[in-house]
């Protein structure tokens, strides 16, 4: 029996019924008086050099209230990480990627706003421009920018321990690459934003976004305003998966456009800017040469990757890092080599996608994995047995596993994957393949330098004792957070689900770094824990003064206040505060029972509102290598996964069939929201395998800028989905829970080319699976084993 009454259980989504009716409302739905309609002009050239800028046209079109440039808004530089602001609110020099932001409009409709930027003449002379990462390392190439040389926006080199020497103890070595293409994130809901200055100085920001915290903190630099007189709200959000996790163009420019016209102002993105600012997955060159011995013993690691960044560096240096650092873990592994390189192209910059920086990466290995383990006679799965991490163990660049259930993960999904009388006995079409996954639950650090705490929550208890409020400027994105944080808080205070309610997403509700790096449920988690438990401290000590019993012989259950040794009469108190609230009693003929909502309205009528507040900041975490701080983190998350998949040999054509999934979550909040998450991640991962690529043409145009021709799955090709949790019970963690939002993503993909593998005898090193690219590997092998026979 468990020892919670909300923790582990299904509990509906708090958002469901709004979202299920429509009454939810999201940025594009809403309207305020006196609104204008805003419109960026973006750049058709991938580089070109900005002569000259004429507004003059579109000043005067009827209906223009608002025409700003770089004059205007200042080259106030910014970005994601403060080593690398790159960025200006609209380009002054030179644009680098088409779509690079030139001006923008605010107007009485979008009609007219958009005419305005049509009417808008700017002098361009075009530039030369880099589009792949050979051309952007060639000898005397264009530079995106200026002062990078080579066009390295930033480069990471490692070692932990000695590579060289542990490869001299191996008995196999071997060296294999894999490639990835652009990437979109592909949510449902383009990014939007109403900006309103008001006549007291204050900017509100209504936005569709990942992190208040950090749009708040960079709309305040770039404009020029004091922090506490911006505030951003986020509404109902419709998916970010990391693009919409630091301020865009967008929100600056309706706020400058706002400050300019005093009105309020909406800008919305089209789905083709989606596409030019999404700022989603790298394109991911990864060669790596893993050293073993004979019985499987993993020795060493040695991995070079490129990333093609685009214009801009975005989360670009958080990204070079976090595809080295996360191999550290979940195996042991004492020698780790890595040398990486982000380089600046013309095209539109990337920045984080779920699964940041590690799913390519993860993928190159536990495809290499699967290859060493052929060539040594083992087992897939025995050799990733026996080099799993467990608990208390410490990676090689000093990562901590507080918790991991990577064994128990593997253990799981070979047996409900019935993988013993599968695999290498499936006919000829048909595979079977596995693959692990490690990723951080929550980012060690804040994105700039900084000892704020990375959430604060408020739990305020109603006059009535009937609801507590739970006030967290987190950010519930679809992800679930927001019920998560009201089972946390029913938990902890120790009442029903139905007695509490969360308001999120504010940034006057406090400081909440956002959702990102899988951080919500063990961070903001652990601060609404505190919150609700000071909370329940304060009735508890009013009510042991009333009764003259100590607090610690009190506690709260079930919406009922117990008590560990004699209960009390609580006639006279009843009596006492009667005529304070009618209808005293909750239950009628339960008088011998007191009621929290009883408990909590005495303490109210005691001291005033009773209000509770918690905070969450990291330990000091990992080592002191530079770069140390990227990949730190209070808990690791664990998948296994076996993909079972079908190969058309005449086509090419791939068909996942199951997936058998295992993700170590600490202990599951809410159940159903930890399974909904791995069965999200396998979709968004098996897109990423089979269908998924940015096209560019020879100009650095966008050839497939929408949701047709960039192909995402749809329930017609997600396979059958066994989902498993395992529960570690992390120490950090709120209950023991830590993440499952990201780390769920990482192995899918290395798990279906292990499988395809299985199917077809082949092994391909590039992505997506395109029946094409199937196909022609086919043909490839097919005619190399001719020559040979």
């Amino acid at each position: 029996m468990s020892q919670y009454n909300v923790i582990g259980t299904r509990a509906p989504r708090v958002d469901a019924p709004d979202k299920a009716t429509g009454r939810a409302v999201f940025v594009d739905d809403m309207k305020m008086p006196g609104m204008l309609f805003g419109a960026l002009l973006q750049s058709p050239y991938a580089h070109a050099r900005i002569r000259g800028i004429d507004v003059s046209a579109a000043k005067r079109l009827p209906g223009v209230k608002a025409v700003v440039t770089a004059k205007e808004a200042g080259l106030v530089r910014f970005g994601v990480s403060p080593a690398r602001y790159d960025e200006t609110l609209f380009c002054s020099d030179k644009v680098r990627h088409v779509g690079d932001n030139v001006a923008a409009v605010a107007a009485v409709d979008l009609e007219t706003a958009m005419e305005a930027v049509s009417l808008i003449k700017v002098d361009y002379e075009e530039l030369p421009a880099v589009f792949t990462i050979e051309e952007a390392l060639a000898d005397g190439a264009p530079l995106v920018h200026e002062e990078y040389p080579r066009n390295i926006c930033a480069e990471v080199h490692q070692e932990f321990g000695d590579v060289e020497a542990a490869f001299k103890e191996c008995d196999l070595i071997k060296t294999s690459s894999l490639t990835s293409k652009l990437q979109n994130c592909a949510f449902l809901e383009p990014q939007a934003c109403i900006a309103f200055y008001d006549h007291w100085g204050s900017l509100t920001l209504y936005t569709s976004t990942q992190t208040p915290h950090y749009v708040q903190r960079t709309v305040a630099m770039v404009l020029g305003l004091p922090v506490g007189k911006v505030r951003v709200v986020k509404p109902y959000t419709g998916g970010g998966f990391g693009a919409k996790a630091s301020a865009s163009h967008l929100e600056l420019a309706a706020c400058l456009l706002s400050m300019k016209a005093g009105k309020p102002v909406k800008m919305r993105f089209d789905r083709e800017q989606v596409f030019w600012h999404g700022r989603s997955r790298h394109q991911f060159f990864h060669t790596m040469t893993t050293g073993v011995k004979k019985d499987g013993t993993i020795l060493a690691l040695k991995n070079e990757c490129y990333l093609n960044g685009g214009a801009y560096c975005s989360f670009g240096i958080a990204t070079v890092y976090y595809a080295g650092s996360l191999l550290g873990g979940p195996y042991k592994l004492p020698n780790m080599k890595y040398d990486g390189y982000r380089l600046y192209t013309n095209l539109p910059a990337s920045g984080a996608q779920r699964g940041h920086g590690g799913v390519i990466a993860r993928s190159c290995w536990e495809q290499q994995l699967d290859m060493i383990a052929e060539e040594l006679g083992m087992d897939p799965i025995e050799l990733r047995l026996k080099n799993v991490m467990t608990a208390g163990d410490v990676t090689c660049n000093d990562l901590n596993m507080s918790s991991l259930g990577m064994k128990e993960a593997i253990e799981v999904v070979r047996d409900a994957s019935d993988w013993n009388n599968k695999k290498g006995k499936l006919p000829k079409g048909k595979g079977i393949g596995m693959a692990c996954g490690f990723f951080v639950s929550g980012a060690g650090y804040p994105i700039y330098r900084s000892d704020t705490y990375h959430c604060t929550v408020v739990v305020k208890l109603a006059e009535d004792g009937g609801t507590a409020v739970v006030y967290t400027a987190s950010a519930e994105i679809g992800q679930g957070s927001d019920t998560t944080f009201a089972m946390i808080a029913a938990e902890a205070l120790g009442v029903p689900l139905e007695m509490v309610r969360v308001e999120s997403g504010d940034t006057d509700f406090g400081v909440d770094l956002g959702a990102y790096s899988s951080r919500q449920t063990l961070m903001t988690g652990q601060a609404t824990k505190e919150a609700a438990e000071d909370a329940k401290r304060q009735v508890l000590e009013v009510l042991s003064k009333e009764l003259n019993i100590p607090v610690e012989d009190m506690d709260i259950k079930n919406g009922l206040v117990v008590f560990k040794n004699t209960k009390p009469d609580f006639t006279a108190l009843r009596t006492r505060y009667q005529k304070e609230h009618r209808g005293w009693i909750d239950n009628p003929g339960a008088e011998e029972e007191l009621s929290f909502r009883e408990a909590s309205r005495i303490a109210y009528l005691a001291r005033g509102t009773i209000v509770g507040t918690g905070k969450y900041r990291p330990p000091e975490l990992g080592g002191k290598f530079k770069g140390a701080a990227v990949g730190t983190s209070p808990a690791y998350g664990c998948s296994a996964q076996v993909a079972e998949v079908s190969v058309d040999e005449g086509t090419g054509k791939i068909t996942v069939e199951k997936m058998v999934d295992a993700h170590d979550c600490g202990r599951a909040i809410n159940r159903t929201s930890v399974e909904g998450q791995m069965q999200g991640s396998i979709s968004m991962a098996l897109g990423e395998a089979l269908f998924e690529e940015v096209k560019f043409d020879d100009k650095g145009r966008i050839l497939n800028a929408d949701l047709a021709e960039y192909k995402i799955p749809t329930i017609l090709d997600m396979p059958k989905v066994d989902a498993r949790i395992v529960e570690s019970n992390e120490p950090n963690g709120p209950f023991g829970a830590k993440e499952v939002g990201e780390g769920n993503i990482v192995p899918t993909i290395a798990a279906i080319l292990n499988a395809v593998y299985d199917a077809i005898g082949v092994r391909i090193h590039e992505l997506p699976l395109t029946p094409e690219r199937v196909y022609l590997a086919l043909q490839e092998y097919k005619n190399k084993s001719k020559t040979k026979s």
